[in-house]
């Protein structure tokens, strides 16, 4: 990546001299309270100096179109690396940060309760803003971890824009599955590895709700991203770790809130996948996300993260409640940027008797002729992609969950 005007001299001007008042001795979290006390010594107009000179590299994401930015750490050899079309590169500039400078300007940016939940967790996710200078706030999802005994970031810029509902391409089917005004409760599930999308595509159909339907929408995000204006809906946005302890704790008091649509950012624990199930079994329409590649796939986790003992009666719950799983990747173009594939599953009655009855593998098949209903598989949509010009065969094939199945739909048994 070409240098920038920022300069790693100027910042060093600034932590250096703090760098110096930390005693070489320290070692582990008694090193990194000692940063924490002295940055809370410090006047304001010292901490906005240290804070303006982190935000001077997101500022630059805008000018490279970068999604992504990693600061500090071992892992990043004291340089400013940024993901840009899905590949991270470095920074070009006239010096390197050293650990300790970069873990005095990540400590600047958290909150002593936030740093306390860091010694404890040794990873933090909270949401950042900046102002570019024109138009509303960035905002950016962020993560402060240990790499090595000292803090590393990730920060990822999130879309202020909201991408129009029909982007999706999504069947009227689907579309009416996705909507409170045609089904009133139901649990829809948004999957797929980070930084597939899944944020931004939850973000669409909790905008369509919005504009369409006169309903309370509840949020729970760890942390907030995008925030939704209220236009037909009340529009409720609760950060975990900083409006509410959990995912759990958020849908239970989520009942207690009158809501009608209820958005669970990440079911990542049984206690979690169990609440998700109740609320949406007591007549709410739920959305949630689960880091999985496919319908069956997301289906099992669900089913693996339960007590052995609790599987049949949640297997039985989850065909009652699930009414539809969009799976997706961001997958490399022929332009050079991305394109979204997905497979998309509607809850059809026969879908139902298969998770009932544990027969999970049955369901790829009702996936591959359930058109008529909207579903597709990813390897029906990679074609889709291929046949139009938009990928690459072996980009396609990079990202078949069934690559066996996309070489027949090809018909080229020679790959």
């Amino acid at each position: 990546m070409s240098s920038t005007k920022i300069s790693l001299t100027a910042i060093r001007d600034i932590t250096k001299p703090l760098v110096n008042k930390i005693p070489s001795s320290l070692r582990g979290l008694e090193y990194h309270a000692a940063i924490g006390d002295m940055l809370n010594s410090l006047e304001d107009a010292q901490r906005v100096e240290l804070k303006d000179a982190l935000e001077a590299f997101l500022l630059y994401m805008k000018k490279n179109d970068a999604s992504d930015i990693d600061i500090g750490g071992a892992g990043c050899d004291g340089k400013i690396w940024y993901r840009i079309f899905g590949k991270k590169s470095p920074l070009k500039l006239d010096v390197d940060l050293e650990k300790k400078e970069t873990d005095v300007l990540l400590h600047n940016i958290l909150t002593k309760a936030q740093r306390e939940l860091l010694f404890k967790e040794r990873s933090i996710d909270f949401s950042h803003s900046i102002n570019y200078g024109e138009g509303p706030d960035q905002r950016f999802r962020a993560n402060i971890y240990f790499d090595l005994e000292h803090l590393a970031l990730n920060m990822r810029k999130i879309d202020a824009e909201i991408r129009p509902f029909k982007s999706l391409g999504v069947h009227p089917e689907v579309a009416k599955a996705l909507s409170l005004k045609y089904y009133k409760y139901g649990l829809t599930l948004v999957t797929g590895i980070t930084g597939s999308g899944k944020s931004s595509t939850l973000d669409t159909i909790i905008d369509a709700n919005n504009r369409t339907v006169d309903s309370h929408i509840v949020i729970i995000a760890s942390p907030v991203e995008l925030i939704h204006k209220p236009i037909r809906s009340v529009v409720r946005h609760r950060e975990v770790g900083r409006d509410v302890t959990s995912f759990k704790n958020g849908a239970v008091q989520a009942l207690r809130q009158d809501p009608d649509i209820i958005v669970i950012g990440e079911l990542r624990d049984p206690e979690t996948i169990l609440t998700t199930l109740e609320i949406t079994d007591s007549g709410h329409k739920t959305f949630g996300t689960l880091h999985t590649s496919s319908a069956m796939e997301s289906i099992e986790r669900i089913l693996g993260e339960v007590p052995t003992e609790e599987q049949n009666r949640v297997r039985s719950r989850l065909a009652d409640v699930l009414t539809c799983v969009i799976s997706q990747k961001l997958v490399p173009s022929l332009d050079g940027k991305r394109v979204m594939a997905k497979e998309v599953l509607i809850v059809s009655p026969s879908v139902r008797a298969a998770i009932r009855n544990d027969n999970i593998n049955e369901i790829y098949q009702m996936l591959s002729e359930g058109s008529e209903l909207g579903m597709i598989t990813m390897e029906q949509d990679l074609k889709r992609l291929y046949d139009s010009g938009k990928i690459s065969k072996e980009e396609a094939f990079n990202n078949a969950n069934n690559k066996k199945r996309l070489q027949q739909l090809l018909n080229d048994l020679e790959y």
